[in-house]
């Protein structure tokens, strides 16, 4: 039953893509082609297991979110240099395998990066631990393919105390 389970998840992940497809070809001779998705045909350096996600694709995931956990591998720079999605664990690339116990193993799981990349690569690590991974995404992509990323704001810095002062606190 769980591997029909992630069966199911698998096909709706391609029959999103295949439906992102046949939506992204120009409706006239004088229309702008959509934004072509990166896959392992015109990005050859994406070599990982994980299935690299469109827009369309994970647009379709997050309509079932008590089923999805978004982690994004990207540094806190990164993320609010670009941007990302509203919902998300941020766990950077090289702290997740200290950070297993922190993922969840009854979700779905996509991986998110810049481009992808470095997501594929612990979409591919954490496959192997046996956690669900049903893709993984580069916010730079979905946003190419005109999804909309929600930027998040760094904290104000604090302010310096003066050294020797007490605070109300003590």
């Amino acid at each position: 039953m769980k591997n029909l389970a992630k069966l199911a998840g698998v096909a709706a992940v391609l029959f999103a893509q295949s439906a992102y497809a046949q939506q992204a070809a120009p409706a006239s001779p004088n229309a702008q082609p959509a934004p072509v998705a990166a896959t392992p045909a015109n990005d050859p350096a994406y070599t990982y297991k994980t299935l690299r996600l469109n827009r369309a694709a994970f647009d379709a995931l997050l309509g079932k979110p008590e089923q999805l956990l978004v982690l994004d591998v990207r540094r806190p720079d990164e993320l609010t240099k670009v941007g990302g999605f509203p919902a998300y664990l941020s766990i950077q690339t090289a702290d997740i395998q200290r950070s297993l116990s922190f993922i969840p193993h009854d979700r779905l799981i996509v991986t998110v990066s810049n481009r992808a990349h470095r997501a594929g690569a612990v979409g591919d690590l954490l496959a192997g631990y046996g956690y669900h991974v049903v893709g993984a995404i580069g916010v730079l992509d979905y946003q190419d393919e005109g999804g909309v990323l929600t930027k998040i704001a760094p904290p104000p810095p604090k302010a310096a105390q003066a050294p020797g002062s007490q605070t109300a606190a003590q």
